[in-house]
């Protein structure tokens, strides 16, 4: 499901700027000019990630972030500031933004931060959903038991490690959910490092070898060419 950003910059060559490389992170910018048409268009929903200028016609950013706090839910907050205004910054973070980014910034570095509070707010979700979900799971003879942490196949028991366990129902808690390896080493393993990306390929293998009728064409965990693995809708 790809992800929507609300971009509020009022520069329009920032505003394009920005939605050009979260588009290229595989994500959907969602462009306001103003203040107040950018908190109407988050109230409408199917928000993900507010990028939010500071300095803005109509209704400030600090204004407009007060507000997506005060609402319910939770959708990060990445201020954008000019170079040198510490106290916005400060302010801008007492107000409930996530993180921050001064203006002049790079590309990579804008990557980054979206990248990493997306990552964020994936292993809050982890968290809460072990924590609230004990039902078993069960899909097509394939069935997952949290709370005794066991699981079969064709109720035939599986022995899985500590970590495959973990790997598993991350995946079946989200069916239909495409992961990324770095998203599953900072969910799963609680890391992220390039280099140990091949860990994931090595636990997902095991993983399919053991759950899996054919591992070669897998039924439960699938491989999404150029982005990561999901669990089946």
């Amino acid at each position: 499901m790809t992800r929507n950003v609300l971009i509020v910059e009022d520069n329009p060559g920032i505003g394009e700027l920005v939605s050009m490389h979260v588009t290229e992170l595989g994500m959907n910018p969602v462009l306001c000019e103003r203040g107040d048409t950018g908190l109407t268009r988050f109230r409408e929903g199917d928000i993900d990630l507010v990028i939010l200028d500071l300095m803005l016609p109509g209704m400030d950013g600090l204004s407009v972030c007060r507000e997506i706090r005060s609402g319910p839910g939770y959708v990060p907050v990445l201020m954008l500031t000019a170079k040198g205004s510490e106290l916005d910054r400060v302010l801008g973070l007492e107000m409930g933004a996530d993180d921050y980014l001064t203006k002049p910034f790079s590309v990579a570095e804008l990557s980054a931060r979206v990248k990493a509070l997306f990552r964020r707010v994936d292993a809050m979700a982890s968290a809460a959903a072990a924590e609230t979900c004990n039902e078993e799971l069960s899909a097509d003879g394939l069935r997952i038991d949290p709370l005794r942490r066991r699981v079969f196949v064709k109720d035939q028991p599986v022995e899985l490690t500590a970590r495959e366990f973990d790997l598993l129902w991350h995946f079946a808690s989200h069916p239909g959910r495409v992961f990324s390896r770095v998203q599953l080493l900072d969910t799963v393993w609680g890391y992220s490092h390039e280099g140990y990306e091949h860990t994931v390929n090595t636990h997902i293998n095991r993983l399919r070898g053991k759950i899996e009728t054919n591992p070669a064409r897998p039924e439960f965990i699938q491989t999404v060419w150029g982005v990561g693995y999901r669990f089946r809708e």
